[in-house]
């Protein structure tokens, strides 16, 4: 049986947990910029979007007991480049030196109208 996480705060959109344990490592699913309160996606400012997928993130990554100094690993999907330079200036605020690894892509879509969504990768403290 798998061992999951769920922010209370965080919604899912589809038939999937927030994060699953996976012994040394807990593994986040993508979260986009969707406000738990009206259930949409917030729309305009890339940062403020960014900004709200790291909310999201990091509301699940409390409720498995973790900080953003345990995360090693984030992808991060835009649906534009040119959203790369805001995206990156709200990134580099969510974590401290050093970072960890991270890819960024563009995708064609991402679900529900995003225009960003992140997901991360945290090893577990022994």
């Amino acid at each position: 049986m798998r061992k999951v996480y769920e922010a209370k705060s965080a919604t899912a959109s589809g038939p999937y947990s927030h994060a699953v344990d996976a012994g040394e490592f807990v593994y986040f699913s993508g979260q986009t910029a969707m406000n738990s309160i009206s259930a949409e996606n917030l729309k305009g400012d890339i940062g403020k979007q960014t900004e709200q997928c790291f909310k999201n993130l990091f509301e699940v990554l409390e409720a498995a007991g973790l900080t953003p100094d345990d995360v090693v690993k984030v992808n991060v999907y835009l649906t534009d480049m040119n959203n790369f330079a805001a995206m990156n200036e709200v990134y580099e605020t969510q974590f401290t030196s050093p970072f960890p690894a991270r890819t960024c892509v563009a995708v064609l879509a991402l679900p529900l109208g995003a225009e960003v969504e992140i997901e991360m990768i945290a090893k577990k403290r022994k």
